[in-house]
């Protein structure tokens, strides 16, 4: 199993930028699926961004052109940039991996939250 922590999170104001990062281990890292999920008060946990092993990315509509996902394999690092924060961006943000065979592994989780 992959083991996840995440680290970046924090207060910003609406505008502002932060980035999140996501330090895994694991040998089969590079082959896996990363992203972020986030999960606001009340609210189910819901994705953000995935890249694949092979650097594909994919986004949820409401941070297309703001966010940015990225990974290091070498470091075995995800990243996700986030820019142009807004309120509604407020949430615990969760790092996941996919193994090639479907298991999935979590972080702890890190709070974000974007004042008005």
């Amino acid at each position: 199993q992959v083991q996840l922590v995440e680290s970046g999170g924090g207060l910003v104001q609406a505008g502002g930028s932060l980035g999140l990062s996501c330090a895994a281990s694991g040998s089969i890292f590079s082959r896996n699926t990363m992203g972020w999920y986030q999960q606001a008060p009340g609210k189910q946990r819901e994705l953000v961004a995935l890249i694949t092993g092979g650097g594909i990315t994919n986004y949820a509509d409401s941070v297309k052109g703001r966010f940015t996902i990225s990974r290091d394999n070498a470091k075995n690092m995800v990243y996700l940039q986030m820019n142009s924060l807004k309120p509604e961006d407020t949430a615990v943000y969760y790092c996941f991996s996919d193994s090639p065979w479907g298991r999935r592994s979590w972080g702890q989780g890190t709070q974000v939250t974007v004042s008005s």
